[in-house]
């Protein structure tokens, strides 16, 4: 990385110098990754609503509709494996299962191998917008991450995915 770009502070550097200059007794390390982490995390939300959004998707249908479509053809899971994907609770999966099959993305359907069990299925338009959805939105998350050359990049995938073992 060019020394400008290191040496340029940034709103981070600013807010951990106030902090720094009027409490001497504490260190301030962890705001500088973890800080930054979090403003990044609100520019990909907002990324990831404007991608879904032209999809006409909210991000917890791209969620639902995402695991549907990584578990590959024929494009079904339970309620229970979308739950535990997602991980929110059985009511709100239930009530999220209940508007995208109002909005026909997806179905609701008897498990063959368990007459009491219930799959929840993809429709073709659920497929075709959770495709469109995650095409826009590996443009737009590439966007953000053009400012680093691809051996940053995955040296920073690396960090984060050590950091990030132990929360998931």
């Amino acid at each position: 990385m060019p020394a400008t770009v290191r040496d340029q502070p940034d709103e981070v550097d600013r807010i951990v110098d106030a902090w720094s200059r009027e409490r001497e007794d504490l260190d301030f390390s962890p705001l500088q990754v973890l800080s930054r982490v979090a403003r990044l995390a609100r520019h990909l939300e907002r990324a990831r609503r404007t991608a879904f959004a032209a999809s006409d998707l909210e991000l917890w249908e791209f969620d639902v509709l995402s695991a549907l479509r990584r578990a590959g053809a024929p494009y079904q899971l339970s309620p229970k494996a979308l739950l535990l994907q997602t991980l929110v609770s059985s009511g709100t999966m239930t009530n999220r299962i209940d508007r995208l099959v109002a909005r026909a993305l997806v179905e609701r359907r008897t498990d063959p191998n368990d007459g009491r069990g219930i799959l929840v299925v993809m429709t073709e338009e659920g497929k075709a917008r959770v495709d469109a959805a995650i095409s826009t939105l590996l443009d737009a998350e590439s966007e953000l991450l053009d400012r680093l050359p691809k051996a940053d990049q995955e040296r920073l995938s690396a960090l984060l995915r050590k950091l990030s073992l132990d929360f998931d």
